[in-house]
């Protein structure tokens, strides 16, 4: 049960988003007030967060995507500073990159566009012919190919698990409650959330109101009565074993939207369903028949030494999945300004987290952001309906 009867900030969601807006919220020496984050699976289980690839890129269509990933990047190398913590370890950036593969000149021409914009931003992102491909990967098949997108600094795999961990626990540490129960209902008055309604009865108020509940977000939304175009969406992982290729294999992202990357000893390999529809929150079951109908033989033709192989694994996470332009909603609604929203992230909130955890406590405590403006994923271009240009979603 909550300690008080009334918190400064209640945060929907302890997963790796909510915990980062907790801590930088906390961590700020202008907010003097009590947070509360609720956590209806303190497991963890069966959250994106657990569930994620823990990958990192630069390589977005957006500024403020490459902007949020760029400040990503530096704050995981610089980890223990931010944490104020000698002890505080240096979390892996493990950088072998994103491949972008091309095999049109449309989408050929997208990518050098992207390029263009992020080598802008300080990205390391370079165009490769067919033929520098294979010479930097000769195991790779390259006929058919017009170009491919490769960044090789800042970008890859990292370990999202120590950040999250230790968001948590220096957030605990600087006295932000974490409960388990679950959010059940919001009140209303003028235009504001009173109080916050939980599963075990209790009913808190709140100043404000912090919605990064992941899949099950469109809901704490209607309890306003907003509409979040939020769905959970599926999606298979496959871990295997194959002969050695002698170096990392970045993460490759074919034209048919399968992917597939070093981990560790192993091979991770994943792909976007078609047709994708709409989950229930709690079904993480999946066919796996897209694995041999479509996975293998695209990675197998790919590199050839993939067509001998041995499944590990295999999981099915959920996304929560923003069906207007796969991008996260970011920050308060008109109609509802002390109910922040940090969700809809596409599978992108992992790496997003450090950012989008630090602008959203500086609109918590300051009424606006400070460092980084988060303003494009805000409500306003999801009210009017206007897709933020994105071209490299995955």
């Amino acid at each position: 049960m909550p300690a008080h009867s009334s918190y400064d900030v209640v945060i929907v969601g302890g997963a790796m988003i909510g915990s980062a807006i907790a801590w930088w919220t906390a961590r700020d020496p202008a907010f003097t007030g009590r947070i509360l984050v609720v956590e209806r699976d303190p497991t963890y289980a069966k959250a994106a967060s657990t569930l994620s690839h823990s990958c990192i890129r630069q390589q977005f269509g957006s500024p403020i995507n490459v902007l949020i990933s760029r400040f990503g990047a530096e704050f995981i190398k610089d980890f223990p500073a931010w944490m104020d913590d000698p002890d505080a370890p240096v979390p892996r950036l493990q950088s072998f990159g994103y491949l972008y593969l091309a095999d049109t000149e449309d989408f050929a021409a997208v990518l050098r566009d992207n390029a263009a914009m992020q080598n802008g931003l300080g990205a390391a992102t370079r165009i490769l012919t067919p033929a520098e491909i294979q010479a930097r990967w000769p195991f790779m098949e390259v006929s058919g190919l017009v170009c491919g997108s490769h960044n090789p600094v800042d970008e890859g795999y990292f370990d999202g698990a120590t950040v999250f961990d230790w968001f948590r626990r220096k957030a605990r540490g600087m006295g932000v409650e974490y409960i388990h129960d679950e959010v059940v209902g919001l009140d209303i008055a003028q235009g504001r959330v009173t109080h916050v309604r939980l599963a075990s009865g209790a009913r808190v108020a709140a100043g404000q109101v912090v919605n990064a509940a992941g899949t099950r977000s469109p809901q704490v939304a209607a309890m306003a009565g907003l509409s979040l175009p939020v769905e959970p969406r599926k999606r298979l992982s496959i871990l295997f074993a194959a002969e050695s290729l002698g170096q990392d294999l970045p993460l490759v992202i074919e034209p048919n939207g399968v992917f597939m990357r070093s981990d560790g000893a192993y091979y991770l390999s994943g792909f976007t369903p078609d047709p994708d529809p709409a989950a229930d929150p709690d079904d993480f079951t999946m066919s796996e028949d897209a694995w041999e109908d479509l996975v293998w033989p695209t990675i197998a033709a790919r590199i050839p030494v993939f067509e001998r192989l041995r499944v590990i694994r295999t999981w099915v996470g959920q996304y929560d999945y923003q069906t207007l332009d796969q991008n996260a909603v970011l920050g308060p609604h008109p109609d509802v300004p002390n109910l922040l929203t940090a969700a809809g992230f596409s599978g992108h909130g992992f790496q997003q987290a450090p950012a989008v955890g630090r602008g959203l406590a500086e609109w918590i405590v300051h009424g606006r952001y400070l460092t980084l403006d988060l303003s494009p994923l805000g409500w306003a271009r999801v009210l009017r309906g206007e897709r933020l240009p994105e071209r490299a979603i995955i």
